[in-house]
């Protein structure tokens, strides 16, 4: 504090800034210590410059500055949530914290400094010029520690100082400000001591670099920018009592309160967006884990059906054998016939709940050699798929999810009866750690095919395999794993693809 006390000038006083910091940061037993500490600090001065300014002043001296603000910011610590653990610093209450201790201390100093015994024919002080300029000292050397200071607190109070210095090598905050804040301000003082006409103009410009680093990373960036205005702005005053610097510091001061207060509106904003953001991952996971669970509960009964499949087999084949041993002359043909239709029935609502080649041999088969191909290969279309990227990376909920959205998308391009070649196109990779898969269906009528695809089979069967939604059910199944799906027609076919996100 000694050392900060040689660089105060009475319109930029750090140590003010530096007060009220300690009180924020420090906890309240240690409280009594400094304020002691700091009174026996001013004794030597008050004994020093009793005979000059006189007794009361030497009395009044060793108060501690501490002892005036600590209540103050007792309050707000305390009774307000200035420093709330969750969402962070309150900027409004910071900014009336600093105006409320600078009022405060400009008193206390204006109240010490009318107990001066001056000299006869000494020119009486302008008190009011003297309390503004305390009073914008206090509340500009506030701005200048005590937002950087509470930044850096919450930074390491979250991360450590390991992780913190990690963090701030690779931060946007840090790179930002050492590539173009430092230089900016360095270039703006070049030119107000290479030109001096030009210094107001330089001083009132140092602002931009609080506005830019508030407007990119909050109040944060508004913290730290200051700081380094506030310091360049003092750096580039020519003389202690310099007019234009007071003016400029002014503008820096306001400058700084409101890009705190925009600053502050923009991370609660973030943390907002951010809440929603982690609300609707919640909800998708949810979502795509009933997704999974309704899976199950069609395997198991797909499974079941298969078994009562074998049963339905092995009931036909023990009553037929009973018939030809009852009456060995039975044309049991049609028997045979019946038996096989139920058997099939059972088999492709077994196959439609859950696909058998899916199971045995996974997604590129079935939706190759699937129920689906083989059902357009029987009615006479032409169909091929082309996969590329690991479609194994994926999940198995997004295999039975592509599968599913498949079957509805031909389903729904079929359902015009104007198509004679469909081309199932999936594409998968991964970035930024997240794999993502892209699946175009192309449906086009060849004139040759058209004519003779049979659409009163194929129909009844490619519905019995889908929800009968048709695009809105792609577009929902898309939006669940945070994709999206549309649809494009073309001249001689039409289009539709989506895209899906797994992890």
């Amino acid at each position: 504090m000694s050392l900060i006390r040689q660089l105060d000038v009475p319109h930029f006083m750090l140590l003010c800034g530096v007060h009220v910091a300690v009180l924020m940061l420090t906890p309240y037993r240690y409280w009594p210590l400094m304020m002691a500490a700091e009174a026996i600090t001013q004794v030597p001065l008050a004994i020093a410059c009793a005979p000059q300014w006189g007794l009361t002043w030497a009395l009044l001296k060793p108060i501690p500055t501490l002892l005036l603000c600590a209540p103050i910011v007792y309050f707000f610590r305390k009774r307000t949530a200035l420093l709330d653990r969750k969402a962070g610093v309150h900027v409004g209450l910071l900014l009336a914290c600093a105006l409320i201790v600078s009022v405060v201390v400009m008193a206390n100093d204006m109240l010490l400094f009318s107990t001066i015994v001056y000299p006869a024919g000494t020119k009486p002080a302008h008190y009011d010029h003297l309390a503004a300029q305390w009073l914008l000292g206090n509340f500009l050397g506030i701005l200048a520690v005590v937002p950087a200071s509470l930044a850096v607190h919450r930074a390491v109070r979250a991360n450590g100082w390991r992780d913190t210095l990690v963090k701030v090598s690779e931060s946007r905050v840090a790179l930002e400000s050492a590539c173009f804040i430092a230089p900016a301000l360095a270039v703006l003082m070049w030119v107000g001591f290479s030109s001096p006409h030009l210094r107001g103009m330089v001083q009132v410009a140092m602002f931009l670099p609080v506005v830019w680093l508030a407007l990119r990373h909050g109040w944060q960036g508004a913290a730290f920018g200051g700081t380094a205005a506030s310091l360049a702005l003092v750096g580039l005053m020519p003389q202690t009592y310099d007019h234009a610097t007071i003016q400029a510091e002014v503008v820096i001061a306001f400058a700084i309160s409101t890009m705190l207060l925009v600053g502050g509106r923009i991370e609660a904003l973030d943390r907002k967006a951010e809440r929603e953001r982690q609300e609707v991952r919640t909800a998708l996971a949810l979502a795509q884990r009933n997704v999974h669970l309704g899976e199950m509960q069609l395997r198991m009964t797909a499974q079941a059906l298969e078994q009562a499949r074998e049963t339905v087999r092995a009931g036909y084949s023990m009553m037929l054998g009973r018939l030809r041993h009852l009456q060995p002359a039975i044309d049991d043909g049609g028997y045979q016939r019946v038996a096989l239709a139920a058997q099939d029935q059972l088999f492709g609502i077994s196959d439609s709940l859950h696909p058998v080649v899916w199971r045995e041999r996974g997604l590129p088969a079935a939706l190759r050699e699937g129920a689906v191909a083989r059902m357009l290969d029987r009615a006479g279309l032409r169909y091929w798929c082309e996969l590329q990227g690991q479609l194994s990376c994926l999940s198995s909920t997004v295999h039975l999810a592509l599968y599913r959205m498949v079957c509805e998308a031909v389903s729904e391009g079929c359902s015009y009866k104007d198509v004679s070649d469909v081309c199932v196109r999936i594409r998968s990779g991964e970035s930024e750690g997240r794999r993502w898969v892209i699946v175009s269906i192309v449906f086009q009528a060849h004139p040759m095919r058209l004519p003779h695809v049979r659409w009163e089979d194929l129909l009844p069967r490619l519905v019995r395999t889908t929800s009968g939604v048709g695009l809105k059910a792609i577009k929902d199944r898309a939006a669940t794993f945070e994709g999206y799906a549309r649809e494009r027609t073309f001249p001689g076919g039409r289009r539709i693809s989506w895209l899906m996100r797994d992890g």
